[in-house]
């Protein structure tokens, strides 16, 4: 399997703070990799690096996608290189409908312009398998939309613009667990042998439709363990502090 993403010795920080100090992770495509922590722990540092959000500073080390270095590179050329990031707290967007919002997006990332109606038929039918009101389509941009339907209308997005490496970020948090179960459905049907998902999360009930290939906990910015999902179970019983218990005894 090719891989898609590599980090090398990341050091990374954002107001002046170092927060990753040496991480280096390795993905490839086909694979889901379960990110886990303590909060603090750089897990959120490290999408937003990966993302090229300018907030974050890369201090040394690397970030290479698909064989190609992309440490410095824009955001929205990281995008239309297939990097796609879901956020904990997705940002409402007065002006902009969903509709034009996410067929503007698609067109930008594919390099090829869509054609309204055919558009719009394929958004109804993605809305209607995550039971979203098609009527969401003409409103603006995650304004007025309950916290489940802005994590649904991420989903959405990702599915609409089919990245090849998909970054989700506490998706599931703040929803019931009828909404777990249709956003981890509409994963699933995201997932495949060409792309790769990288999931923060807390709540293992996301995950259980998904075949998890590698969890990894960080803590003091950078991953002190890997393993299967053997290893969710370990946390959930014993917590992380038996892990950074280990670490500091290494």
């Amino acid at each position: 399997m090719a891989t898609l993403l590599q980090v090398q010795d990341l050091h990374a920080s954002v107001d002046g703070k170092e927060i990753l100090q040496g991480l280096n992770l390795e993905i490839k495509a086909g694979e889901t990799h379960v990110l886990m922590g303590p909060n603090g722990a750089g897990k959120s540092t490290l999408m937003n690096v990966v993302m090229g959000n300018p907030e974050y500073k890369v201090e040394s080390g690397s970030v290479c996608f698909n064989g190609e270095e992309i440490t410095h590179a824009k955001t929205d050329v990281r995008a239309k290189k297939g990097i796609f990031m879901s956020f904990q707290t997705p940002e409402e967007v007065p002006g902009v409908l969903l509709e034009d919002f996410l067929r503007l997006s698609k067109s930008t990332v594919s390099g090829k312009p869509q054609r309204i109606f055919g558009f719009k038929k394929e958004l109804q039918h993605t809305m209607a398998e995550l039971q979203m009101d098609a009527a969401y389509a003409n409103r603006y941009l995650n304004v007025g939309f309950s916290g489940g339907e802005k994590k649904k209308t991420e989903i959405l997005q990702m599915l609409t613009l089919q990245p090849k490496l998909a970054m989700l970020d506490e998706t599931d948090s703040g929803l019931d667990v009828d909404a777990v179960k249709i956003v981890s459905e509409g994963i699933r049907k995201f997932k495949n042998a060409d792309n790769a998902l990288l999931i923060i999360t807390h709540n293992a009930k996301i995950l259980e439709d998904l075949q998890v290939d590698f969890v990894h906990v960080l803590a003091g910015g950078k991953i002190i363990k890997t393993g299967g999902p053997e290893l969710i179970d370990e946390i959930g019983k014993y917590g992380f502090h038996s892990l950074e218990a280990g670490e500091a005894r290494e």
